[in-house]
């Protein structure tokens, strides 16, 4: 089961499940970083619809598509395939029968682990996607929100949001995989009357909805909180690198005179 071939397929899993899901529900997205980081002019769902539809047009809505899908395809493939690894290994470490014993403390350290490294490949992307969404006037592309990080703060630029972004993340990723395999396990055991090998395939998918579904409410209640200061912090330091322009070409003008 641990083969190559597992981990390629589990990763596989991850940029499609994460990649294309987190892509889809941009608009969405951009309402709630605009929500948290300007909550004085975007104070509901549908207003801030209306808001952005106004001012900038219909594409406004899918602002940081690219960012989005770049960055959660990343995050996706090394979250699944090292959660995989790290449950073998932590399984490994501590014996067929600790693990087997003790499950969800081998779930919760095989997602914090993962979830640790996936955070670092999903923070420059996130720091872009969320100047483009926050500050739509002055960076209109991915590539321009790119260099304008980097020409204000340099390559550290990126990770400024890394400590948030993981503090959202990783209790995220620990409640959503222990959360979905225990209510797997659980719909098995109480449930569906016969083993999971005898089940059918349309049945064993279905399972993995429901649990799927289950958990993603789960783990959004418990990372809200650290989500929210993940889009303040991004559109703060924006505010920075904007006002600190605005500085410089004062002082410059100034001296001209």
């Amino acid at each position: 089961m641990h083969a190559f071939d597992f981990y390629a397929t589990c990763t596989l899993g991850g940029v499609i499940s994460c990649g294309l899901t987190h892509t889809g529900v941009t608009p969405l997205d951009n309402i709630k970083c605009n929500m948290q980081a300007n909550p004085s002019r975007y104070k509901s769902i549908s207003s801030g619809f209306n808001k952005l539809l106004n001012k900038h047009g219909m594409g406004a809505l899918f602002r940081g598509w690219v960012p989005t899908f770049l960055g959660y395809s990343s995050q996706g493939a090394l979250k699944f395939g090292f959660y995989e690894f790290f449950k073998e290994f932590y399984s490994d470490i501590v014996g067929t029968q600790n693990a087997e014993k003790h499950k969800t403390l081998i779930y919760l350290a095989g997602s914090a682990s993962a979830e640790f490294i996936a955070g670092i490949a999903l923070c420059p992307f996130e720091a872009i996607k969320v100047r483009m969404q926050t500050s739509p006037d002055l960076a209109k592309g991915s590539l321009q929100a790119f260099y304008q990080i980097l020409a204000s703060g340099g390559c550290s630029g990126l990770y400024k949001g890394l400590v948030p972004l993981w503090g959202r993340q990783i209790p995220y990723t620990m409640v959503k995989f222990a959360c979905f395999e225990k209510t797997v396990e659980s719909i098995y055991k109480y449930a569906i009357p016969i083993p999971k090998e005898e089940c059918p395939k349309a049945v064993q998918l279905g399972v993995s909805f429901a649990a799927g579904y289950i958990a993603g409410i789960s783990c959004a209640l418990v990372s809200h909180p650290a989500d929210n200061l993940v889009s303040v912090l991004n559109s703060f330091l924006n505010l920075c690198r904007q006002l600190r322009s605005w500085v410089w070409l004062h002082c410059s003008q100034e001296v001209c005179h």
